[in-house]
């Protein structure tokens, strides 16, 4: 038996490219339509909002993308991450199933989310931006986005999502503590956050809404650019770094994935971990590799939503994307408090799950933190409350496993630690946290208002 724990890569080893699937799909994204025209969009159009770079990445279908040097030499504080083959939990589950998983706990803002915070950064500083506005759900990708704007001296300005700024005041500290300042949305600061807080003054916020005042604020001062946390292609280009590491990884352990599992909210983390892999299910080299997107019950977008075309953001301020989704009126319950909360998904995931080459998965949030707390008292580590998604569908397929007998190889993308999640597994401990799963009736309400494409 292979009794190795840990699987590691030299410092040198960090790519040098990210992976752009774009390259390999078998039929082309639907386009991105303009809010206004319903006419795909142009470079033009999205030069009051991104660095021309990143414009020109996300309609890239080149499939190597460099890094550049100034990155990797950010992304080596913490770069390459560990692959460990999860051998006490396997054992606790009394399973024939061999469990890994890519920890991305170890980045200083202790998630995944700088492999493209410090490159969206890098990119801003090299034309002349001072300023960038964003959104943020749980505060992983302020915190990651305050932490890029730090190494490049770019001033931060994040609007967190009200419930999780109230529930996780730790990650807005973080943010404090990197230079950044973070406001609750819906905010007095824009127009979009004070139209809502007219409506309903206790608004709980959503991620929808926090997008619209980020970008408001963007397009309303010169000196300043918008900046997104998931869902673009250039975003998971960003994130494939995890991927190609994890792939090489894999060839040194022997143990290429039977099933990969991951959380989704917009989708970067887990889509940077799979894309590389997914590239041998399209041209069929592993054609019986599962991919599983695990997203919460109360914000089921790729499980309940229909795939069709939305606005990114509440106010109908972003350009429409084909994607499964909610639809952009979309609030999610405040008493959920794992993130993941968007209401839509990232578009490449769309599109790979509507020609089959992945599937998704909703998972109710108390079985999701009761797998948090298996794997945390097996291995060792307290994973944030998304990352127990995917860590249940882990332990699920590893159980089915126990049942048929089968050894299979199962992949965890961990995207990060819950060290300053402690007031969510509080809540769970002492039995506040409810199931909720999104009503039908909902979604179809939700749907209503969904622009005419």
């Amino acid at each position: 038996m292979d009794k190795r724990t840990k699987f590691v890569l030299d410092e040198e080893e960090i790519p040098k490219q990210w992976y752009n699937i774009q390259a390999d799909l078998p039929e082309p994204l639907p386009p991105v339509l303009h809010p206004v025209t319903g006419k795909p969009i142009t470079p033009d159009d999205l030069a009051p909002l991104f660095p021309m770079e990143l414009i020109k990445q996300e309609v890239s279908t080149e499939r190597w993308i460099e890094i550049p040097e100034e990155v990797r030499d950010i992304y080596r504080l913490w770069r390459p991450t560990t692959l460990f083959r999860a051998h006490r939990l396997e054992k606790a589950l009394d399973t024939p199933a061999k469990i890994f998983y890519k920890y991305e706990g170890s980045s200083p803002p202790g998630s995944h989310k700088p492999n493209t915070a410090v490159a969206q950064a890098y990119y801003n500083k090299k034309e002349g931006i001072k300023r960038i506005a964003t959104e943020t759900g749980a505060g992983q990708w302020g915190s990651a986005l305050a932490f890029g704007g730090a190494c490049f001296g770019i001033e931060i300005k994040v609007y967190m999502v009200s419930i999780s700024y109230h529930q996780k005041p730790y990650r807005r500290v973080m943010m404090e503590v990197w230079g950044a300042k973070c406001v609750p949305s819906p905010s007095k600061d824009t127009k979009a956050g004070r139209a809502m807080l007219a409506e309903d003054p206790n608004c709980p916020g959503s991620l929808g809404l926090a997008i619209s005042e980020a970008v408001e604020d963007a397009v309303s001062r010169d000196d300043t650019h918008y900046s997104l946390g998931s869902v673009l292609n250039h975003v998971l280009l960003h994130q494939t770094v995890n991927g190609l590491e994890a792939k090489k990884l894999v060839e040194k352990a022997d143990a290429y994935p039977d099933i990969i599992v991951g959380c989704v909210g917009g989708g970067s983390n887990f889509a940077g971990l799979f894309l590389p892999f997914v590239r041998d299910k399209i041209d069929g080299t592993k054609p019986d590799l599962r991919i599983i997107n695990v997203e919460p019950m109360s914000a089921p977008s790729m499980t309940k939503g229909p795939y069709a075309y939305d606005f990114g953001d509440k106010a109908g301020l972003t350009p429409l994307m084909k994607m499964f989704t909610l639809g952009h009126d979309f609030m999610p319950p405040p008493i959920h408090a794992g993130g993941l909360r968007y209401h839509g998904m990232a578009p490449i995931i769309c599109h790979l799950a509507n020609l089959g080459f992945v599937e998704g998965r909703a998972e109710h949030q108390l079985g999701t933190f009761e797998a948090g707390i298996t794997f945390a008292r097996s291995e060792g580590i307290i994973s944030a409350p998304e990352t127990d998604h995917a860590i249940k569908a882990g332990i699920d397929e590893a159980l089915k496993c126990k049942e048929t007998g089968e050894a299979k190889t199962i992949l965890i993308a961990h995207s990060g630690h819950g060290h300053v999640d402690m007031a969510s597994y509080d809540a769970y401990l002492a039995g506040k946290l409810k199931n909720y799963e999104y009503p039908e009736e909902k979604v179809k309400e939700a749907l209503e208002n969904l622009p005419k494409v």
